[in-house]
């Protein structure tokens, strides 16, 4: 099918404000009960032209996917050949999406939208964990298993809000548990 070149031009930036609507509402701790329709009046586009450009409230949610695979720390970190670095790189990524994720964790429990990504974002660091102890030589499951809490969402709020360290603390003290544990 043709596509005209003023659609191409037009259309990327219609996503991305779609894409940014997403992400307004999820920092605000408003997307779980925020309709289709409320994005789109949100993005300033009528809902035919977010349905044609996600689909589906999931679409929006794989969306929100293909923003956090862009950010630096995630693209860093499929790089990384060293577990104090894959560390980093995690703690980035959390720090730097913090607000957004805090508030899809939360709705994971009520919202399938956003379970699904927290569900993906887990599985995809997961899958760059093992390729990391595989390149290290060290596959044992029990490193995966500590590992695989130590660079948890979960574990980076806990040590950020509850334990009140900053990012670099963070970033240390994980370090540092992650070197006692593959000793």
């Amino acid at each position: 099918m043709y596509t005209s070149r003023y659609r191409q031009k037009t259309s990327q930036p219609t996503r991305d404000r779609i894409v940014a609507a997403v992400r307004d509402l999820l920092a605000e701790g408003a997307f779980h009960v925020s309709t289709v329709e409320e994005v789109a009046v949100r993005a300033g586009v009528s809902r035919a032209t977010l349905y044609q450009h996600f689909g589906s409230r999931l679409g929006l949610v794989d969306a929100m996917c293909e923003a956090f695979d862009a950010n630096p720390a995630l693209v860093a970190l499929r790089a990384t050949e060293s577990v104090e670095e894959f560390v980093a790189r995690v703690v980035d990524f959390w720090a730097t999406e913090e607000k957004v994720l805090a508030e899809l964790y939360g709705a994971a429990a009520v919202d399938p939208a956003a379970a699904a990504l927290v569900e993906r974002q887990r599985n995809d660091r997961n899958h760059e964990l093992r390729r990391l102890l595989r390149s290290i030589g060290t596959p044992d499951r029990g490193a995966f298993a500590a590992l695989t809490v130590l660079t948890s969402f979960e574990t980076y709020r806990e040590l950020r809000r509850n334990a009140g360290l900053s990012r670099r603390d963070v970033t240390a003290t994980l370090q540092d548990s992650a070197r006692r544990l593959l000793a």
